[in-house]
């Protein structure tokens, strides 16, 4: 088990580029950045969308352990306080929106999220990214889980269910 002096935080990541293809956007969203911003554009946009991304950083350090610190479910342990999972006593290693997206589905054992809930939940209401970007991330973590965890509610989402 993480001592309390092992934390990880959430560092807001953006890209800066002049890469401005509809590909090369996605693939930065979904490697994990906060925000995509293509040269040129003004001091003041920056500011504004750096703000946002800090501001969005301040409401999930406090919001996304929510009124508990852990979460066990059948085969997961996850520590909110220490970012960090295990699968049946073994940690395994994952993203940071990984993690917010796992945290989420496990505090909703059970309930069906549509892609644009689990954005608006989980990326927050500010994302302007493709909604594949949540297939990606649900891709991702069923194979690092290796487990069917996250199931397929064909028409209508997606739903974490753990056996219990």
């Amino acid at each position: 088990m993480p001592s309390d002096t092992q934390q990880r935080y959430y560092h807001p990541r953006f890209f800066l580029t002049s890469r401005a293809d509809e590909v090369d956007r996605v693939l930065g969203l979904e490697y994990g950045a906060d925000d995509y911003i293509v040269k040129p554009f003004s001091v003041k946009e920056l500011q504004a969308r750096v703000r946002a991304i800090l501001r969005r950083a301040s409401q999930y350090a406090g919001a996304v352990a929510g009124p508990q610190d852990d979460i066990h479910t059948r085969h997961l342990k996850l520590s909110a306080k220490n970012r960090r999972v295990w699968l049946t006593d073994k940690e395994i290693e994952l993203t940071t929106r990984e993690f917010d997206l796992l945290w989420f589905f496990a505090a909703h054992q059970d309930q069906v999220f549509s892609r644009e809930a689990l954005l608006a939940n989980v990326w927050g209401n500010g994302f302007d990214g493709l909604e594949h970007t949540v297939n990606s991330h649900i891709n991702r973590l069923r194979n690092k889980l290796n487990l069917p965890l996250i199931q397929t509610v064909w028409g209508a989402g997606y739903r974490f269910n753990d056996g219990e």
